[in-house]
């Protein structure tokens, strides 16, 4: 038997210049620069075909079910009556995917500023992709800073899908944009953001939501786990006008619902919001508490 020569090929994503996590990789399916970020596609060994933007892992096709179920089902079964959601980002179209999913939305803008992210993930990944072309979906290629500063649409629901905040994400997080998301969600209407890692970015995390305080009268941050982000422990923010994710949350609505998740359920919608004591300590004074709830 002759033994294969072939060189083993890897790529890896260094978070903060302090942890590598890498990923074997079958062959290169798409490369190449937008006039904003580095767009890759691969497919990988064991992890199906990967999203990267600027070399950093976007989305697998092995665990994207994760972050797209909870950054969708967690507001959208919080929210009595949502009809009307903005997602801005989110070009791979997963969260789409699972807005759409709930048969009482009536339409969905998405604003992504990246063409060449949805025109390769319509072409490489097409099981998270499968919702762009719903009827209910208006896919706009602009920045979502400057939609959400000049629309006079109302939305029950907005959904910052962002890349880390750097680059062309980075606008994504302050208090303009936030002020500026307040004006177009309705009298009780939610914002989830991408909230970064619970291990790496807490110092992220403060200011963030140090800058939605007195813009939103509820902030809460809930946690999610993943096989792709440096941590595996990650995290959203969840900014409401009204509601409370837990008080208000009726668990009976899911099984109404019939939507097959593969990872969220009532059990892990309560659990999400049991923080650990370091996130709970590292955010204490910054987050509201919610009424009977404490991991003690």
């Amino acid at each position: 038997m002759t033994k294969s020569t072939e060189p083993e090929l890897w790529i890896t994503e260094e978070h903060q210049g302090t942890v590598r996590l890498s990923f074997k990789v079958a062959q290169s399916l798409f490369s190449q620069k937008s006039s904003y970020q580095q767009v890759d596609v691969v497919e990988t060994r064991g992890h199906g075909n990967m999203l990267l933007n600027d070399g950093v892992v976007m989305l697998c096709e092995r665990d994207e079910f994760v972050y797209h179920e909870m950054i969708a089902h967690v507001p959208l079964f919080v929210h009595p009556s949502p009809r009307r959601v903005l997602i801005i980002g989110g070009g791979d179209g997963g969260t789409a995917r699972e807005v759409l999913r709930h048969q009482g939305i009536e339409q969905v803008v998405m604003v992504e500023i990246d063409a060449m992210v949805v025109d390769a993930c319509r072409r490489h990944l097409p099981s998270v992709s499968r919702a762009l072309d719903d009827p209910r979906l208006e896919l706009r290629i602009e920045d979502g800073v400057r939609y959400a500063a000049e629309t006079d649409r109302r939305f029950d629901l907005v959904i910052v899908d962002s890349t880390d905040p750097v680059g062309p994400a980075a606008p994504l997080f302050n208090r303009d944009f936030y002020r500026n998301v307040a004006r177009i969600l309705e009298d009780d209407g939610i914002l989830i953001t991408q909230a970064e890692s619970a291990h790496y970015d807490r110092e992220l995390q403060k200011p963030m939501f140090g800058d939605q305080r007195g813009i939103f009268p509820r902030l809460h941050l809930y946690l999610y786990s993943n096989l792709t982000y440096p941590g595996g422990l990650w995290c959203f923010g969840f900014a409401s006008k009204k509601y409370c994710p837990v008080k208000d949350f009726d668990p009976g609505r899911v099984d109404e619902a019939g939507i097959k998740t593969r990872y969220y359920n009532p059990g892990v919608h309560y659990g999400a919001f049991m923080l650990p004591n370091f996130v709970a300590e590292e955010l204490a004074g910054v987050l509201d508490p919610i009424p009977g709830l404490s991991a003690k």
